[in-house]
């Protein structure tokens, strides 16, 4: 099912905002005006040694610190997912990762984790699973759509890496 259509029969109103192709939070900086909604940096990775996968969603100024998440998370080491993986588990390519993913996990096989910050925000940015556009939703119309799919996200505070 598209994405829009399940945000329209959910009765999830959104802005869409077109662009360019981003692969960075960078270019999307570039490309988008100043929104006013939490700007938004997803990870896809995984754990080597068990092979869980994991979508992290945190604030776009954070570099994630994967070592301390890893010991959150309860896992021994955290890696970046493959495009081949990201591919065959999200059907999605590099730089298109959105919170809004989850719509094509029917095998819930990716674990949803989300930095308090971004979840309590009032409005989100996200990538409506390609990487031309930009949509603001309401953090509390995600939680409803997650809530629909039945998923849960897993919501902490992120450790930040701190620059050396």
């Amino acid at each position: 099912m598209a994405i829009y259509s399940l945000l329209d029969q959910l009765a999830i109103p959104y802005q869409r905002f077109d662009h360019p192709p981003v692969f960075t939070c960078e270019e999307a900086s570039r490309l988008l005006p100043d929104l006013p909604a939490a700007k938004t940096k997803n990870l896809f990775l995984r754990d080597p040694k068990s092979e869980r996968l994991f979508l992290v969603v945190s604030p776009e100024a954070i570099r994630v610190d994967l070592k301390g998440l890893a010991v959150m998370l309860g896992v021994k080491r955290l890696s970046f997912g493959s495009p081949e993986r990201l591919d065959a588990v999200l059907g999605l390519t590099p730089g298109s990762v959105t919170l809004l993913a989850m719509v094509r996990d029917s095998e819930q096989a990716v674990e949803l984790v989300v930095d308090e910050a971004i979840w309590q925000a009032e409005q989100v940015q996200c990538h409506p699973l390609v990487n031309t556009a930009t949509l603001i939703i309401r953090l509390d119309d995600v939680r409803r759509l997650l809530t629909h799919l039945g998923r849960k996200a897993t919501v902490m505070r992120l450790p930040a890496a701190t620059c050396d």
